[in-house]
Parts: structure tokens; sequence; C-alpha cells
């Protein structure tokens, strides 16, 4: 079976949610009429990823700019679901064309949590995965996911999973998706360096499946003129996300190089037969597995802050 994808290396309209969503149409657009059946967006893609956290004078205590950067982003933030949901399904079915789109997510209270959303080429919201462990600097932006959404979704016949950036260094997630029979995972990362590729490749190896690796592309220009924390980046290179993004076979192999230093739309034509063919050998959530000694518990409901 011949199933085409396509990866968005994209900028967004940094900071504007309008902007950056009618961007992401005209991307999903195009994906269409490229051929493409699924398109990845990157990390948090909507409306940026927060460079700023491991950054600078982010999160000093009651640092003004950095309460009022905070409080732009949550304004800039989607809600899930909403009138800007309805417009990227809408997208989705008229390009016949899946998504996986990474969004910084505003809940009810103002908490924002990094999220990967699911719509179906049909225009429907498939579910969304909220990363489980923001890294590091990330904690002040982000909330603690739970594992409602930590499953693979049903694309035009196609299993299709997601994870974000260092979850791909948590091997029961991985097993998770694995074992729900994974065809095509979607690795979501601000930019992808070197380590994130050697991660992103063991990650198709072990699952026997086709990764797309998603990364932004973003230059200093790129930034609003009234930046709150732009004084802490005027001695940072011009390129801030330099992208990396790549399509990786279940051999591990690249089908498509990464691609550095601009904006680009990555699209290629899977052999979904590899999978199987490669599954001979070794098969985690299968026949390699054994579920007589090792057994993964979820919890797969909500976790409510009220009951």
């Amino acid at each position: 079976m011949k199933f085409t994808v396509a990866v968005a290396q994209a900028t967004p309209v940094v900071l504007e949610l309008a902007a950056s969503l009618e961007k992401a149409c005209q991307w999903i657009a195009e994906a269409g009429r490229r051929g493409a059946r699924l398109v990845a967006f990157p990390e948090t893609w909507l409306p940026v990823y927060p460079f700023w956290c491991d950054a600078g004078t982010f999160g000093r205590w009651e640092h003004a700019p950095s309460k009022k950067l905070q409080a732009r982003l949550a304004r800039n933030s989607l809600e899930i679901p909403s009138p800007e949901t309805d417009q990227l399904c809408r997208a989705a079915r008229e390009a016949r064309c899946a998504v996986v789109l990474g969004a910084n997510e505003r809940t009810a209270t103002g908490s924002l949590y990094n999220t990967l959303l699911f719509i179906s080429a049909e225009g429907e919201l498939l579910g969304r995965h909220r990363k489980l462990v923001p890294t590091f600097g990330e904690r002040l932006v982000w909330g603690y996911g739970d594992a409602a959404g930590l499953r693979t979704y049903d694309c035009a016949g196609v299993r299709v999973g997601g994870l974000i950036c260092w979850e791909h260094w948590m091997p029961l997630p991985r097993q998770v998706l694995h074992a729900e029979g994974e065809q095509i995972h979607v690795a979501a990362w601000p930019v992808c360096r070197e380590v994130y590729q050697l991660a992103s490749r063991h990650y198709a190896f072990e699952g026997r499946c086709f990764v797309l690796v998603a990364a932004a592309y973003l230059e200093k220009r790129h930034l609003p003129a009234d930046f709150e924390l732009a004084a802490d980046f005027v001695a940072a290179p011009e390129v801030l996300l330099d992208g990396g993004s790549a399509i990786i076979g279940p051999d591990a192999q690249y089908v498509v190089e990464p691609v550095r230093g601009r904006e680009e739309l990555l699209v290629a034509e899977l052999e979904l037969g590899r999978v199987a063919e490669e599954k001979l050998a070794l098969d985690v959530g299968g026949h390699y597995s054994r579920p007589d000694l090792f057994e993964l518990r979820v919890r797969r409901e909500p976790l409510p802050q009220v009951r």
C-alpha cells in the first residue's frame, strides 16, 4: 500500500494565533495539492515554540516582561474544541489530508499544555495528546499531560501516532504506541539537532514504523517588534530554530534526509508494506514483547482537578 505524507517545516506567525492558523491552512492545502494524505507540523508550532523558556531572564520571580509574555502566549493559544479547531478541520477536509499539528493549548482555567492535535482527512477531530512531562524550563510554561490521548488513530486505514520531543526517551509511552500497531509516527520537535535525529531513527527501528520528523524554522526577524524579551536575544544567532525535518523508514534509514536552514514542505510516497517486512525480525509490540514476563498498564482517563 502506497501512502503519501508531508512534513511542514514552516515558520509560524509568532505569537499571533489567527495569522498562524491561516498559514497552517495554506500549508495543509498545499500538502493536499501535492497528493499528501497526512501532513505533520512541529511541536507547539501554533503560535510558536517558547524558545525563551531556557534562556535569559524568563521565569525570574515577579519579572514583569516574563509575565506579560506568558499572558500573551496564553491569549494566542488554542482552545479545543473551538472555532479555530473548526477552521483546521475544514482545511483538512477540503485538502482531503489528515493533519497532526503541535499547538499551545489553553484550558478554561488559563493553564497551557503542549499538545499534538490529530485531525482526519474527513475533517474530524480525532483526539489530542498532551506532552506528559515538560522538559526543564518548559515546566514554567506548560502543565503535565495525561495518557488519555496516548494512542494511535485511524487515518485512512493507517495507524498514526505521535510523541513530543523528549517523550522519545520515555520507554513506556513508546511501548504503548508500538503495541497499538503504529505504522506512521509523528516525532514533533522544536528543532531536530543530531541527538534528536538519533532518537527519531531509533524510534523507527524499534517500532518498525515510518517516522515523520517535524521541526520548525525560525529567525530573529520573525519575532514581533514588541517581543517582551527581545533584549535577551540581542547576541543570539540570526537563526533561532534551523529545522532538521526528515522522513525515516522502518529500517531507520532516511527516506528524506534532514532539511535545514529554510522553510520547506517535505513530501514522500511511503510503501507501507515495508512495516510488515521489517517486523519479521523485530516486533516489540507483538512477538518480541514477552507479555508473560512483563505487564504495562495505562491510566487512560483524564485527570480532573476536582472530583
